[in-house]
């Protein structure tokens, strides 16, 4: 799991870390925004806060060359809809003369199971694309986790990329200090892009004019602060009760909802019910669900009302190998969240195919026969499992 910054957040972050960035202020309203474009003076650029690329050709950053135009300009911005994004906020920050764009990132490349360092002279653009049409201009160099990015790795980075050698040394100490940023935030990315050469106030200087950041979800007990850094609003309201829980739950775009113990399993299940979807309609799956190697009845009872509120399912699939939670604490906790919801008022329509092997794999099997819920099937194998699954959901459109 992991958190997406907006670049107003990625540029305070960087700030705090003593990485050059540009002053600015992030803004709600037109007249907050004027307001900011007052306090730095002179020309400002306004930037719409969206977790989603391309807002410069939507129309999303604008420039303004006084207080009156920043705020017409933020007025433009906000509310606008950039990819299915709504802007509900914006970055002021004051403008700078390019003279040239770069690129660097660090990121964990679970590909490879290493940290990595993407640096290039072709900054300003996707950098998938520069890779495509230039793969010469971008530098791919893997960091050994034990050593990091000290001044010695930093100067070899900036030399295989080819930085000019007037910025080189500024780059360098970038370098050094954005990969103790990405360290000490626990970050899965840093990508600054463009990594500018520019001109402010008459001085040139190397400068971070954007800030993309992805943060280690799983680190958050180590910074307490990254939880300010979450936006609620834009957070699915079923992975937030999932996360109230403490159940790994992410929300995707299909129609079978996958319950599951173990990520091996769960993404095994995914691939299955993928497979079998394309028979029925390209049928998919709804969700990702794992309830973990020790859950108990009652994980698999929180697990199920989260998966069966989800309006876009027309089937659970719950798919189990008993080891450490043995089939029957499984079926049990089916059954329990089905009482659950029945004392609740809330009417279950949706057919589960269940999948139980293993320890007690039997055991479990009688529970649910006894429960005799005549929305439960049991189904002996995965594959049949999912077609079932698939089928139902199919049906149920």
């Amino acid at each position: 799991m992991h958190v997406d910054l907006y670049e107003y957040q990625g540029r305070d972050l960087f700030a705090r870390h003593g990485l050059p960035v540009l002053d600015g202020g992030v803004a709600t309203s037109a007249d907050e925004a004027a307001a900011i474009a007052g306090r730095l003076g002179g020309r400002v650029v306004v930037k719409a806060q969206v977790k989603v690329g391309g807002r410069g050709k939507a129309g999303g950053v604008r420039l303004a060359d006084s207080v009156d135009e920043a705020r017409a300009r933020a007025g433009d911005i906000l509310g606008m809809d950039i990819k299915g994004h709504t802007v509900h906020q914006v970055l002021v920050t004051t403008t700078a003369d390019i003279v040239e764009e770069y690129y660097f990132s660090y990121l964990l490349d679970r590909a490879s199971r290493t940290f990595l360092c993407i640096a290039s002279t072709a900054g300003g653009m996707e950098i998938e694309q520069v890779a495509q049409a230039t793969p010469e201009k971008v530098v791919r160099e893997p960091i050994d986790a034990g050593i990091g990015v000290d001044a010695a790795t930093a100067r070899a980075i900036v030399a295989r990329a080819g930085f000019p050698a007037e910025v080189a040394a500024e780059i360098e100490a970038i370098a050094v200090r954005l990969w103790q940023t990405f360290i000490a935030e626990d970050a899965l990315l840093v990508e600054v892009n463009p990594l500018a050469r520019a001109v402010v106030g008459g001085q040139e200087r190397v400068l971070l004019l954007d800030a993309k950041v992805s943060l280690d979800d799983n680190a958050t007990f180590r910074h307490t602060d990254h939880e300010t850094l979450v936006d609620s609003a834009a957070v699915d309201p079923l992975e937030q009760r999932a996360k109230e829980r403490d159940l790994n739950y992410v929300k995707l775009d299909g129609e079978v909802g996958i319950i599951g113990n173990g990520a091996g399993l769960v993404m095994s299940t995914l691939d299955v019910v993928a497979y079998a979807g394309e028979s029925y309609g390209g049928v998919r799956p709804a969700n990702f669900l794992d309830i973990g190697g020790g859950a108990s009845a009652e994980v698999m009872a929180s697990g199920l009302e989260i998966v069966l509120s989800d309006p876009a399912v027309r089937s659970v699939f719950v798919n189990v190998f008993g080891g450490i939670t043995a089939c029957d604490a499984v079926a049990n906790g089916i059954v329990s969240a089905l009482d659950l919801l029945a004392q609740r008022g809330e009417t279950v329509d949706k057919p589960l195919v269940v999948r139980l092997d293993g320890n007690n794999a039997q055991a479990g099997r009688a529970i649910l026969a006894q429960a005799g819920n005549p929305m439960v099937e049991h189904v002996d194998t995965m594959d049949a499992a999912a077609a079932r699954a698939a089928e139902l959901a199919a049906v149920g459109a």
